[in-house]
């Protein structure tokens, strides 16, 4: 077996179309239970990444993200969802995918065979050398990955990289690999499975960790969230309950107010600071 494949590897399981559905899922299941500690493994290779990220973003730089297909997708996920929870701009965490957006939804013939489209698309976004790029490829040879990550290392970016198979080129090319090695798909080839599962929580790790250190967390609570519905708002209020010892009513008045629990809390605590 070609480890650099592994993830195109034959399954552990055949004759798929003759299980019951309850066959089906334990076996999914069973596949499922190894990813957390094959993310466990690779959680030092985690830490180099965030800690060499960190101070670019510190430092107003920013995260990039390319990936085609599953790999793209996972990335526009996780840097979608980081503006609400944590209140910071889109152009803190950009995410791009081979295909463009388009292909978020729909799949675009040979888009991740285009070795100059990358880097095109991150031209566009005029990244420097104070930002940070993350080539995700499960496979870790994608050619939309790897010609990014080449012209961006020419360019004097740092780079990074998670992908799911052992000594791949693209984890070779960058500064800072990230290899979960999750072996054969339960479905022969489909790294939306296992793959895509174990480089969801490579990301988890890396935008929390990151945005933490930026300060978007006081305690465990997410305090720049956007207020952007009804649950978000009654949470503000909880929180901010919980931390100032206040009623409800008073922490709706200050929500209402500052329009951030971060500015609520600062507001309440530098009144008190005055009176007291």
């Amino acid at each position: 077996m070609n480890q650099r494949k592994n993830t195109e590897s034959p399954s552990h399981y055949d004759h798929l179309e003759t299980k019951s559905v309850i066959e089906l899922i334990t076996a999914i299941n069973k596949e499922d239970q190894s990813i957390a500690k094959i993310v466990k493994e690779s959680l030092p290779q985690i830490e180099k990444l965030i800690s060499a990220a960190a101070p670019k973003m510190k430092a107003d730089g920013r995260l990039f993200y390319i990936g085609a297909g599953t790999s793209g997708r996972l990335g526009v996920l996780d840097a979608s969802e980081i503006p609400p929870t944590y209140g910071v701009s889109q152009n803190i965490v950009i995410a791009i995918i081979a295909g463009g957006d388009h292909a978020i939804r729909n799949a675009v013939e040979y888009a991740e065979d285009d070795i100059h489209q990358a880097w095109e698309a991150l031209t566009a976004h005029h990244i420097t050398n104070k930002d940070f790029l993350v080539g995700i490829a499960a496979s870790g040879e994608t050619p939309y990955v790897l010609g990014g990550i080449r012209d961006a290392k020419a360019k004097g970016i740092a780079t990074g990289c998670i992908v799911c198979n052992r000594a791949s080129t693209i984890a070779a090319e960058v500064d800072y690999p990230v290899e979960l090695v999750t072996g054969p798909e339960f479905v022969t080839g489909s790294t939306r499975m296992k793959a895509g599962t174990a480089q969801k929580m490579a990301l988890n790790m890396i935008s929390t960790s990151l945005m933490i250190q930026m300060g978007k967390v006081k305690g465990n609570k997410m305090i720049e969230m956007q207020l952007s519905n009804n649950k978000l708002w009654n949470r503000a209020v909880i929180m901010l309950t919980q931390e100032l010892g206040i009623d409800n009513e008073e922490a709706l008045t200050l929500i209402k107010k500052h329009r951030s629990i971060k500015k609520a809390i600062k507001a309440y605590q530098s009144k008190n600071a005055i009176t007291s």
